[in-house]
């Protein structure tokens, strides 16, 4: 069997270095910095002649720097002659405009994943894709891994009373069900309009939320206006704690200021993005690590196993 290494770039190298600690290896010796003009430098330190190539790279803020950085260490290891190259994005960006909404609008998700294929990938491996239809833009093995296992475990030890999953939108029914499922719990939905990019209106919740111990389930948290704005609503109609578990923490803008002021007692997210020094001292925030799931997902891709079975 190929031998594997893992390398980085610079969007988030404190995961990076814990998926190496799981599995018991060194972190590759690759330097990314920059000209003096600003282009970005990428210099491969060892030989990857061979080996299967796993390069780490969230595209999150600054979302075009990180994304450039990791097409050009892409490139990088295909003209290296590695054996294979994934590409590990837990965050993938762009993955919002993943289809024409409106007349004369990009599809920038499939924008990205040509341009990751071009750059040399044979694989993705990313985490809760803002949509899952993505998979499809990519003409190669993606493996869409999942957080609920790490969220679902912290979950138990909350002792909720009378838990319901609440579904912030119409479109995210599908991952607060299994959440619920999971938790023995009830399901409610908010309604919600959407006014504008990062404007919403939240308008009434579907389903009993009075008397109990309410999580609001999303894959992403960006400037914090629905999952607030629905907290309130919650609250108005008589739900005892609210919490909210998400797991990308872009928490852009207004956002921390937002969920400080807000009726949510704990906003439980992972590590896929670093948090900025106002995130990591906001004491309503919690962050759980998922390098243990990508560790193990790049040990059984390697290794030829299942990953799916992580999920089960």
């Amino acid at each position: 069997m190929r031998p594997y290494k893992i390398f980085a770039g610079n969007s988030n190298p404190e995961l990076a270095q814990k998926i190496c600690a799981y599995l018991g290896v060194e972190l590759g010796d690759a330097k990314v910095g920059r000209f003096s003009d600003g282009e970005i430098r990428v210099e491969i330190n060892e030989s990857v002649r061979g080996a299967d190539v796993y390069v780490f790279q969230s595209t999150c803020a600054p979302v075009n720097d990180n994304l450039m950085e990791l097409l050009i260490l892409l490139d990088a290891f295909k003209r290296a002659s590695a054996g294979s190259i994934s590409a590990v994005v837990p965050y993938f960006g762009y993955a919002r405009q993943d289809r024409k909404a409106a007349p004369r609008a990009p599809i920038s998700a499939r924008l990205v994943t040509d341009l990751i294929t071009a750059a040399g990938a044979n694989r993705i491996i990313t985490m809760e894709l803002h949509a899952g239809q993505i998979q499809g833009f990519f003409n190669g093995p993606v493996d869409h891994l999942y957080c609920s296992p790490v969220m679902l475990d912290f979950a138990v030890q909350l002792g909720l009373e009378n838990p319901v999953i609440v579904s912030p939108d119409a479109g995210g029914v599908e991952r607060a069900r299994a959440y619920a499922k999971r938790l023995n719990a009830n399901l409610a939905i908010v309604d919600k309009r959407r006014a504008a990019p990062n404007v919403a209106e939240v308008m009434h919740i579907i389903g009993d939320v009075k008397d109990c111990d309410a999580i609001l389930v999303d894959d992403m948290v960006d400037t914090a206006g629905t999952l607030c704005q629905a907290a309130t609503v919650l609250a108005q109609q008589g739900a005892r704690r609210i919490m909210a578990i998400t797991t990308h923490a872009v928490l852009s803008g207004p956002a921390i200021r937002r969920i400080s002021e807000s009726n949510i007692e704990q906003l439980i997210v992972s590590d896929t993005i670093p948090l900025s020094p106002a995130g990591r001292a906001c004491p309503k925030i919690k962050v759980l690590s998922a390098a243990n799931l990508f560790g193990e997902a790049i040990k059984r891709i390697h290794d030829l196993d299942s990953v799916s079975s992580l999920f089960n």
